[in-house]
C-alpha cells in the first residue's frame, strides 16, 4: 500500500537521482551481470516514460574491469585500480546502451572529478551540460574519472557524487540502490533482532552510529558513506530513499510509494544554487577557527566574519577561496569565500580594523568573509 509521505515526496519529484553500486550491478565474480543491467535499464524506461527527468550515477567500471580481465578481485594498488577503470567504463557503458537501445532511449556518458564540483564554472557547465541532454530525451549516466583521479579512488565513492549531483540540478529525490535492504537499528549480519527504519527525520550522531563497516570486495562504499551522502542532500532540502538494488522491480517499487527501504527526510530549507555550491560543494582550501562571539555573530545573528573573530587560521587558501568556518573545538558550522589569503589571514587575525590599517598600511576588507559569501552548514 502507498505511504502518504513518499507518494508526496514522489510526485514532486520531476528530477530524480538514481545511484547505483558496483554490488548491485555485478556478480560475485565482478563481471557485469547482465540480466540485472537490464532489469534497472527496463525500470529506468518506465520512470522516464512517466515524465521523470532521470540521472544515473553508477558505479561498476572498476568492477567490470575486473570481471573482464579476469582478476577475480579489486587490486590493491592505484596504477592497476585505474587500468581497470580504463577497461571497465567501456564494458560498463556499451552494455547499458544496448539494454536502452529497444525503448529508443540514448544514453550519454559523463566522467567527473572533484575538481570539477570546487571550480563554479567548470560546476555551471555540467549542470548545463545535463540540462541540454534531457532536451535530446537522453538519459546521462554519470561516473567518477577513475582514470585519473587519484582522490576519488583512494577516498572517494559514488555515494558522495550522487548527493552533489542532487545538489547541482535541485533534485527533490536522490535514490540510492544499494545491496542492503536499508539503514536497520543494528547490524542484521550479527543482531537477528535488528529492524529496517522505515523514515528518518534527521541524520545526527545517533544515526550515523548505526552505520557498520564496508564488507564489498568491489566497491568503495559502505553505509557510512551512504548516511553522509544522505546527509548532504538532505541538508540542502531533498529527500533521499535509499533501498535494495537487487530486489527485483525495486525502482518501481519506490516510485509506486511503497514502504520499501529507509526514506530521509529534508531537514533543510530550501537553499539557491550559490549556497548549495558554497556550502554544500565545493572543497574547503583550509579552515578559520573562531571564538564564541563570532560565532554567535554568524549563526546567530546573520552577520559577516570579522578577523577580530578569528583564533586560528589553518591550510594554504588564496583570496575567493572556498574555507571552512570552525568553532574552538574545530566543528564546521559555516563556510564562505575568504577576502584573504592563508598568509593574510594569519597576519590579520584577532585584530580590529583600526589595528588592520597600523599593520598593513590599508583596510581592503573590512570582513574576512562577508555575510553574501557565507552559508552555515548546521
Amino acid at each position: 500500500m502507498p505511504d502518504p509521505a513518499r507518494q508526496q515526496i514522489i510526485e514532486q519529484a520531476d528530477v530524480v537521482v538514481v545511484k547505483v553500486g558496483t554490488n548491485v550491478l555485478t556478480d560475485d565474480t565482478g563481471a557485469l551481470d547482465r540480466s540485472r543491467m537490464q532489469s534497472l535499464a527496463d525500470q529506468l524506461h518506465r520512470l522516464h516514460a512517466a515524465g521523470s527527468k532521470v540521472v544515473l550515477v553508477s558505479s561498476g567500471a572498476i568492477g567490470a574491469g575486473v570481471g573482464r580481465l579476469g582478476l577475480g578481485k579489486r587490486p590493491g594498488d592505484l596504477p592497476h585500480l585505474q587500468a581497470c577503470a580504463a577497461v571497465g567504463q567501456t564494458a560498463l557503458m556499451q552494455v547499458y546502451q544496448e539494454c536502452l537501445t529497444p525503448y529508443g532511449l540514448h544514453t550519454a556518458q559523463i566522467l567527473l572529478t572533484a575538481g570539477d564540483f570546487d571550480n563554479r564554472v567548470r560546476y555551471l557547465n555540467v549542470r548545463n551540460t545535463i540540462l541540454t541532454l534531457f532536451e535530446y530525451n537522453c538519459l546521462p549516466i554519470i561516473n567518477e574519472n577513475d582514470t585519473v583521479s587519484v582522490a576519488e579512488i583512494k577516498f572517494g565513492d559514488n555515494d558522495h557524487l550522487a548527493a552533489m549531483v542532487t545538489n547541482l540540478l535541485r533534485a527533490p529525490l536522490l535514490v540510492l540502490l544499494t545491496n542492503v535492504d536499508g539503514l536497520f537499528n543494528g547490524d542484521p549480519r550479527v543482531n537477528p533482532n535488528a529492524e529496517l527504519i522505515a523514515t528518518v527525520p534527521h541524520i545526527d550522531r545517533a544515526v550515523t552510529d548505526m552505520a557498520g563497516p564496508s564488507t564489498s570486495a568491489l566497491g568503495t562504499g559502505g553505509m557510512k558513506s551512504k548516511l553522509r551522502a544522505a546527509r548532504l542532500a538532505t541538508a540542502a532540502g531533498e529527500s533521499v530513499i535509499m533501498a535494495n538494488g537487487a530486489i527485483p522491480n525495486i525502482l518501481d517499487r519506490v516510485f509506486a510509494a511503497e514502504p520499501v527501504g529507509t526514506l530521509f527526510l529534508p531537514h533543510g530549507d530550501g537553499v539557491s544554487a550559490r549556497e548549495r555550491w558554497l556550502g554544500y560543494t565545493a572543497r574547503p582550501r583550509g579552515k578559520l577557527r573562531v571564538d564564541e562571539g563570532a560565532r554567535q555573530a554568524v549563526e546567530k545573528h546573520g552577520k559577516s566574519l570579522l578577523p577580530i573573530g578569528v583564533s586560528a587560521v589553518e591550510g594554504t587558501f588564496g583570496k575567493g577561496d572556498v574555507v571552512s568556518i570552525c568553532d574552538g573545538d574545530g566543528i564546521e558550522f559555516a563556510r564562505g569565500l575568504t577576502n584573504y589569503s592563508s598568509a593574510d589571514a594569519e597576519r590579520l587575525r584577532g585584530l580590529k580594523s583600526d589595528q588592520i590599517t597600523r599593520v598593513i598600511g590599508k583596510l581592503p576588507y573590512v570582513e574576512m568573509i562577508h555575510r553574501d559569501n557565507l552559508v552555515l552548514v548546521t
